[in-house]
């Protein structure tokens, strides 16, 4: 093949920006050439770095200085605000390019099967993660008046969550949240913040940092009852066994030991309470039904037939991330992931040619944001062992131009690299007169605007 080799990623988070990555490392980047373009249906790119981590994390955030590295190179070119399927299809797709990466990420919640979880005041962790970091799909107010709220799950976005609700709007406005967000903090009644996990400390999922990070602020006093510690020989082995989960259990022993002081916001970390039934009346969230577990000696828990009731306002459920099914591709509804083998996309036992995924949409959404590199990696691999053995199909408009012309000839109002180097400037011109870095512009016709589409 004369011309270099061409590929369509569509998603232009981490996993995306991964792969377009590990292609431009190959061989085959020095002879003949690897031409990458990226899809990206918001209109900047960065995926769940930008809609997905908390605004007081600018070490995370850190990582998108390695991702504009690769996002600079010349051989790579960004399509934002451009949706998969409505503006371009897996058939338009392959026209164009050789092969074809998915790496969509996760944004829906998952699943939580209790009674009252629609009642009015049950909330998904994702659509709150999304107003506060100024989505512009979403709606522009939330309501914050329970003054008791209790967050399901013991990850790092229930960490999150919990920390957004007990913080101050002022603490927060040194970051980039948008002006929606801090007006809507600024009402925020939340005065008690119960964190619920049905099984230990050891076995909980928070990451050391982000865990010891709850106790910085001025204002969240963060309470662990000494009665939650408690561990099994599956839960010693754990520890043994994993450096993260020592560390965290470690930090909760020191809460529990330690005098309550007088911070104005409790935060409560509660182990071995199992959520069995959010508590309603008149259609609105008035409690929470939990039941107390044990350890079983595996690090496993069962149920002890003992129930209390928390007197709540509101219930947010951190229950873990769901992908979205893509149309043109199998799906695995229980997993919520496209079926491959080493990122192939598989098909009635078939490698589905030229198509790949890598990322959340493959593995569903686990690990921290570093996990996806391997991820990548892998899937790339062996989308050049395919292109090597000649298994990839021939795309019949290969010229980078006919993407281009494609796009326009469906009016698409579509965003590019250097679109996002304008977003950029105008959302930090707009953090320059308070003295903050940026503020984040949330409207996608102001995005669109702002990046010259």
């Amino acid at each position: 093949m004369s011309r270099p080799l061409r590929v369509a990623i569509v998603g232009a988070g981490p996993a995306g920006i991964y792969a377009a990555d590990a292609l431009l490392k190959s061989e085959v980047a020095a002879e003949p050439g690897v031409s990458v373009d990226l899809f990206e249906r918001m209109p900047a790119p960065f995926g769940l770095i930008r809609y997905g981590v908390a605004p007081d994390h600018p070490r995370i955030k850190g990582i998108i200085t390695a991702l504009h590295q690769v996002l600079d190179k010349p051989q790579i070119r960004l399509f934002g605000n451009v949706d998969y399927p409505n503006d371009i299809t897996l058939d338009d797709l392959r026209a164009f390019y050789d092969a074809v990466v998915f790496s969509t990420g996760a944004t829906a919640d998952r699943a939580l099967p209790v009674p009252g979880v629609d009642l009015d005041g049950s909330y998904g962790a994702a659509d709150f993660v999304s107003w506060y970091d100024g989505h512009p799909d979403v709606p522009r107010t939330w309501p914050l008046t329970a003054d008791k709220v209790a967050v399901l799950g013991v990850g790092n976005v229930a960490l999150d969550v919990a920390r957004v609700l007990a913080k101050t709007a002022d603490e927060l406005l040194p970051t980039e949240i948008p002006a929606n967000v801090y007006d809507g903090l600024k009402l925020n009644q939340a005065k008690e913040i119960h964190v619920f996990g049905r099984r230990g400390p050891a076995q909980a999922k928070f990451s050391p940092m982000e865990l010891r990070e709850l106790d910085h602020s001025p204002s969240i006093e963060v309470i662990v009852d000494p009665e939650d510690i408690d561990y099994d020989e599956g839960s010693i082995a754990t520890r043994r066994g994993n450096k993260q989960a020592d560390m965290v259990a470690k930090t909760l022993e020191n809460w529990a030991i330690r005098d309550v002081g007088d911070r104005p916001h409790k935060l409560f970390l509660h182990f071995f309470e199992s959520p069995v039934e959010i508590l309603g009346e008149d259609g609105k969230v008035v409690g929470l039904r939990t039941e107390r577990t044990a350890l079983d000696g595996t690090g496993n828990v069962k149920g002890t037939g003992e129930f209390k009731d928390w007197d709540l306002g509101a219930v947010y459920r951190a229950v873990g991330y769901l992908s979205d099914a893509l149309p043109k591709l199998p799906w695995d509804e229980a997993t919520g992931t496209v079926p491959d083998e080493g990122g192939r996309v598989i098909e009635n036992g078939e490698h589905l040619q030229s198509t790949y995924v890598t990322g959340w949409i493959r593995r569903g959404p686990i690990g921290l944001i570093g996990h996806t590199k391997g991820d990548a990696n892998e899937t790339v691999s062996n989308l050049l062992d395919d292109h090597a053995n000649g298994r990839l199909h021939t795309p019949s408009s290969p010229a980078p131009e006919a993407v281009e012309e494609f796009l326009a000839g469906r009016q698409v109002r579509y965003t590019t690299w250097d679109g996002w180097y304008r977003l950029d400037a105008a959302e930090k011109a707009l953090g320059e007169p308070q003295g903050r870095e940026r503020v984040k512009i949330v409207e996608r016709e102001d995005m669109l605007r702002a990046s010259g589409a």
